[in-house]
């Protein structure tokens, strides 16, 4: 799941070098902290959150077919 959110958020962005994922794994869910640079924040999250929202939509079947929950955070 990790390199899957990695692939998309560098794909996105003007700076791929300071894109990081890191990946919390729980009992039940793990949650994806995903970090850009300040100026490729509004690319990721995208206009009204569409780009987050298709990003989360492609976790949450990703995570699905692995059977474990996932959650997706953009941290600034």
């Amino acid at each position: 799941m990790k390199e899957l959110i990695e692939y998309i958020a560098k794909s996105l962005v003007d700076n791929p070098d300071q894109v990081e994922v890191a990946e919390v794994e729980g009992e039940q869910t793990a949650v994806i902290e995903l970090k850009v640079a300040k100026e490729d924040l509004g690319k990721v999250i995208g206009r009204q959150g569409r780009t987050a929202r298709a990003m989360r939509t492609i976790l949450g079947a990703a995570s699905t077919k692995a059977q474990k929950r996932t959650v997706l955070e953009i941290i600034e």
